[in-house]
């Protein structure tokens, strides 16, 4: 898997941002943040961003469903430093769209997260409605000229 584009490690490229504490408990043998509790940490950032967009899919009748993750993980993560998570909106399709964040100790870039959700009814696949993706078009990230 090729390391994502250096851009990617600049906080300047996300309009959300949330801390999160890490734990001693996640804390793996080789003395550095286990790479699953970084993937639960990123997680909890993906539903803070999501009730940053300011819509909830039950007031749709609809469910979100995370379809893929892809994490890269760039530097060594420790405790007891919190993580901040930035994310943005990298993608928006007609029924799903990706989450880009990437999370940070102490100022550097430890670790990139993209999340393809995707919408679904009781029919199947739901399109994104039109609030949900001016809220969505807020939120891009911001990818260098």
């Amino acid at each position: 898997m090729a390391k994502p584009d250096n851009w990617r490690f600049s906080p300047d490229a996300y309009n959300f941002v949330t801390s999160i504490d890490t734990r001693f408990q996640d804390i793996d043998t080789m003395g550095h943040i286990n790479n699953v509790a970084i993937s639960g940490i990123f997680e909890t950032a993906r539903i803070r961003f999501h009730h940053h967009l300011g819509r909830h899919p039950q007031e749709q009748g609809v469910r979100w469903l995370v379809a893929a993750v892809s994490l890269n993980f760039i530097e060594e993560a420790h405790f007891p430093y919190p993580f901040e998570v930035h994310c943005a909106i990298g993608h928006i399709g007609r029924t799903s769209w990706t989450i880009s964040s990437a999370g940070f100790q102490k100022g550097v870039c430890v670790a990139t997260c993209d999340t393809t959700v995707v919408t679904h009814g009781p029919e199947g696949r739901r399109v994104i409605d039109g609030t949900l993706r001016e809220a969505m078009e807020r939120n891009f990230l911001h990818r260098p000229e």
